[in-house]
C-alpha cells in the first residue's frame, strides 16, 4: 500500500488555473453546465503539455507529423493550444467505466452549503463529462437500499444528457444498504471495466469485504471515491442540540463536547475498516471533503491512473493507492 496524502496541496491555482471553489460551483443549476466548467477549466489548465494514459485503451497525445491519419487530431486541444496533437490508442475499443453513486439520505448532510449529495454526484457528471470527451463508454448505477437508476454504459449521441440527467434527480432513498445494490450491479456489468464508487459509507461494514467483493469478483477495476463533510472528520461543534438522524428520522439530544473523544474513536475504527478492507480486495481509495475543488479531485484521479499506466488498469491489484483529500 502507497499512502499518498493531498491535504496539504495548494487549492487555489493548479497549472495557472484559478480553481473554483466548491459552494460557488453550486450555484451553477445546471449540472451538465457544472461538469462542463470544471472539465473546461481543468483541461485550459493543463494544454501546455497533454496528460498520457487517462483511459486503459487511450495511449498518449503526441505532435501531429504529416502522413498521420487526421481522424484522430484532437481539435479540441488545437482550439486551446494553437497546436497540432494527434490521439494514439492501444486497442479499438475504449475504457468502460461503470459510475455507482450513492443517494441515500446521509449524503443529503451539509454543514456548510455544499451537501455530500450535490458534490457526489457533480464529481460524478464531471468525470463522466471528461470520459465522454475522451470517447469511452460510461454508464451509471444509483442506489440507496436499492438501484434506483440504471443506465448501462454507451458512448452514442444524446447518451451523456441522458446520464447527467438521472444524476439530476434530488435523493430519493433513506438508508444505506450496499449489499443488495452491489449484488445487482456486479449481475448486471458483465464486461469488465471501472468501476468508481461515490459513497459516505456510513453503513455497517461487518459484511463491507463480501459486498465490495461482488464488484472485483467480476474482474472490474474498481475506485472508492469517499465523500465527507468537514464536519464529519473535524466534529468541531459546540453547542448542545436535538440532532436528527437523516435516515431513520430519530431526534438524539448530543452535547457535542462530551461526545466529541468517543465520535472520533468510533469515527477512526470505521475509517480504518473501510482502508483494511479496500486493502484487502485490492480497491482503489480516495477520501476527499465537499470543500475541496472538483479540478482537484480530477487533477488528482488523473495523476493517479497516469503514475499507475495502462497496465495496471488492465490487472486485477492486490494493494490499494490511498489518498486522503484536503479538509479545507
Amino acid at each position: 500500500m502507497s499512502s499518498l496524502d493531498t491535504t496539504d496541496r495548494p487549492t487555489g491555482r493548479r497549472h495557472g488555473a484559478e480553481l473554483i471553489d466548491p459552494e460557488s460551483l453550486m450555484r451553477i443549476k445546471s449540472l451538465h453546465a457544472r461538469a462542463r466548467v470544471v472539465v473546461e477549466g481543468f483541461l485550459s489548465g493543463i494544454h501546455r503539455s497533454p496528460f498520457h494514459g487517462f483511459s486503459a485503451e487511450f495511449s498518449e497525445y503526441r505532435e501531429y507529423s504529416p502522413g498521420d491519419d487526421l481522424r484522430y487530431l484532437d481539435w479540441r486541444l488545437y482550439a486551446r493550444s494553437d497546436r497540432y496533437y494527434v490521439k494514439r490508442f492501444e486497442e479499438e475499443t475504449n475504457l468502460r467505466c461503470y459510475l455507482l453513486v450513492d443517494v441515500s439520505r446521509s449524503m443529503g448532510y451539509s454543514s456548510g452549503n455544499v451537501s455530500k449529495d450535490h458534490y457526489a454526484r457533480t464529481a460524478a457528471a464531471t468525470l463522466a463529462y471528461f470520459l465522454n470527451q475522451q470517447r469511452d463508454a460510461v454508464g451509471l448505477f444509483t442506489f440507496a437500499q436499492e438501484v434506483l437508476h440504471a443506465i448501462p454504459p454507451r458512448y452514442r449521441p444524446g447518451h451523456l444528457q441522458r446520464l447527467i440527467a438521472a444524476l439530476e434527480i434530488e435523493l430519493q432513498g433513506h438508508g444505506t444498504d450496499l449489499g443488495q445494490p452491489l449484488e445487482q450491479i456486479a449481475a448486471s456489468s458483465h464486461k469488465r471495466g471501472m468501476v468508481v464508487l461515490f459513497s459516505d459509507m456510513l453503513a455497517r461494514i461487518d459484511k463491507l469485504e463480501t459486498q465490495l467483493s461482488f464488484l472485483t469478483s467480476q474482474g472490474h477495476d474498481v475506485v472508492l471515491m469517499r465523500i465527507l463533510d468537514p464536519a464529519e472528520l473535524e466534529f468541531d461543534l459546540e453547542q448542545p442540540a436535538i440532532f436528527q438522524d437523516m435516515e431513520t428520522g430519530r431526534d438524539m439530544y448530543i452535547d457535542p463536547p462530551a461526545a466529541r473523544d468517543e465520535y472520533q474513536r468510533r469515527f477512526a475504527e470505521h475509517q480504518q475498516q473501510v482502508e483494511q478492507t479496500c486493502r484487502t480486495l485490492g480497491i482503489d481509495f480516495f477520501q476527499f471533503t465537499t470543500a475541496r475543488p472538483l479540478e482537484m479531485v480530477l487533477f488528482d484521479y488523473l495523476s493517479w491512473r497516469m503514475q499507475r499506466g495502462t497496465a495496471a488498469g488492465r490487472r486485477v491489484r492486490r494493494q490499494g493507492t490511498f489518498r486522503a483529500g484536503g479538509a479545507r
